[in-house]
């Protein structure tokens, strides 16, 4: 499906991440987040979330592309006015490191066309550090 023009400043982002210390080790290179997103949907219209892709970057310059259907394992619909939160995690090898992506998204209007049929919008998300509570100290 085509992009198609849509105010993509309507669809908010906002991230929240935590370290996630018993789930790390970091003598064998393995630091451990949790990140929350909230997308708020601010436009007149049901959008959907149908995809995402993620870079994943540590210290060293390590790229994890990701790349897949929805976000833990749904594609929700965000009415007019509401949002979807959701929480999910990566894991470095180093202390610090930065994520940054995009969405893919379809106004879902009409309901009663199928998602793949309509045309598609791409929503970029900004770059968020990943890093333990001393890494920035």
């Amino acid at each position: 499906m085509p992009n198609i023009p849509f105010k993509t400043s309507l669809i908010g982002i906002n991230v929240v991440t935590t370290y996630l210390p018993s789930h790390s080790s970091p003598t064998e290179g393995h630091y451990t987040y949790a990140y929350t997103i909230t997308i708020s949907n601010a436009s007149d219209s049901p959008v959907q979330l149908l995809s995402r892709h993620w870079l994943i970057t540590d210290a060293n310059d390590e790229i994890q592309e990701v790349r897949g259907a929805g976000v833990v394992g749904e594609q929700p619909i965000i009415p007019p006015g509401e949002s979807f939160r959701y929480t999910s995690g990566a894991t470095l090898e180093t202390a610090i490191g930065y994520m940054e992506g995009s969405y893919f998204m379809v106004v879902r209007e009409p309901m009663n066309v199928p998602p793949e049929d309509l045309p598609t919008f791409e929503v970029p998300i900004p770059a968020f550090t990943l890093h333990t509570p001393t890494a920035l100290n």
